[in-house]
């Protein structure tokens, strides 16, 4: 059933984007920048991921199921996948951030080692960790990813497991808003959030940062 205007003025069917972070891991314990390293979930980041993906495959009309290819995410996506019987895609895309350098350091470990750059790249998506890349350039190839999901499956639902960076971004072109959303908005481990994309263009947000799935 087509959806009618709106008062945001959108029209026609939106895709809906229902976005996952992955349960907890040892970094996430330490609170260590954790990107493109593949560390496996802690027990409890187990329960996380297998109470997500119940939900997850309870989303009427599920279409697939998309994933970051990091095994921290792939807990999650593939038990939802098997539990709804869609379709599990891996979207390179939608990994987190390469911190370069600063992989597996804390933030006070990250600014003591490059004091400047640190504080710098707080400030400035343009700036890119030691050897990894910037928060723009992640934001580009994250709307890459995301475009591709809503092309393939026009007017659908789909679930993405992802990482805090990826969903942040994904939440911040459902708004419309400045990069500073990056530096404040809190992501709890194995939340879940919604942006729907109309056909006409329009972007909303429907859901932040939702763990009540855990309790």
């Amino acid at each position: 059933m087509s959806g009618g205007p709106g008062w945001t003025g959108a029209i026609g069917e939106p895709t809906r984007i229902v976005l996952a972070r992955h349960g907890q891991t040892p970094l996430s314990v330490d609170r260590r920048y954790s990107g493109q390293g593949d560390p496996d979930l802690t027990p409890l980041g187990g329960t996380q991921a297998e109470r997500t993906a119940e939900r997850l495959a309870r989303i009427p009309h599920l279409a697939a199921v998309v994933s970051s290819p990091l095994r921290r995410c792939l807990a999650t996506a593939e038990r939802a996948a098997d539990a709804a019987g869609v379709p599990l895609v891996t979207e390179r895309d939608l990994i987190e951030t390469d911190f370069g350098r600063w992989e597996g350091l804390t933030f006070s470990e990250a600014a003591e080692q490059d004091r400047e750059l640190h504080s710098r790249w707080l400030g400035d998506t343009s700036v890119p960790p030691p050897g990894g890349e910037s928060f723009a350039v992640v934001r580009a190839r994250v709307e890459r990813g995301l475009r591709r999901i809503v092309d393939d499956h026009p007017g659908g639902v789909v679930a993405v497991v992802s990482h805090v960076t990826p969903i942040k971004l994904a939440i911040r072109a459902g708004l419309g808003v400045g990069e500073e959303l990056l530096f404040r908005l809190h992501l709890d481990l194995a939340s879940v959030s919604e942006v729907r994309y109309y056909p006409d263009g329009p972007t909303s947000v429907h859901l932040v940062n939702d763990t009540s799935h855990l309790d």
